[in-house]
């Protein structure tokens, strides 16, 4: 199994999450955040008065999917959220050694 971590744009989730969902996942957690990389924020005027904006709100999305569908959610994340614009984001993929549905007690990818 596979962890599937993406940073989107906020008005990008929809769209993906339509895309995956399209794809066969099944479900995904997410979450409000902000951060920076390249953009290393912005500046902002506001009533007159210029601010710094250091950090640029963005979308968490984690999803845990057999590692066999790994590869084309990442390619359906990529090609959907992509902007071409600096600040689209980035995708990590990671191992998962085990899941649990609490509700049922089943194991792996039985749990997703």
């Amino acid at each position: 199994m596979k962890l599937i971590i993406a940073t989107i744009k906020p008005f990008k989730l929809e769209e993906v999450r339509e895309a995956l969902t399209e794809a066969g996942v099944r479900g995904m957690m997410v979450t409000e955040i902000k951060g920076f990389g390249s953009q290393s924020g912005h500046t902002e005027i506001y009533r007159g008065a210029e601010y710094a904006v250091n950090f640029v709100p963005k979308i968490k999305l984690e999803i845990v999917v057999a590692a066999s569908m790994a590869d084309q959610v990442v390619e359906t994340i990529a090609k959907t959220a992509h902007t071409g614009k600096i600040g689209d984001g980035k995708i990590f993929v990671l191992d998962v050694q085990q899941a649990v549905r609490v509700r049922t007690g089943e194991t792996n990818e039985d749990a997703l």
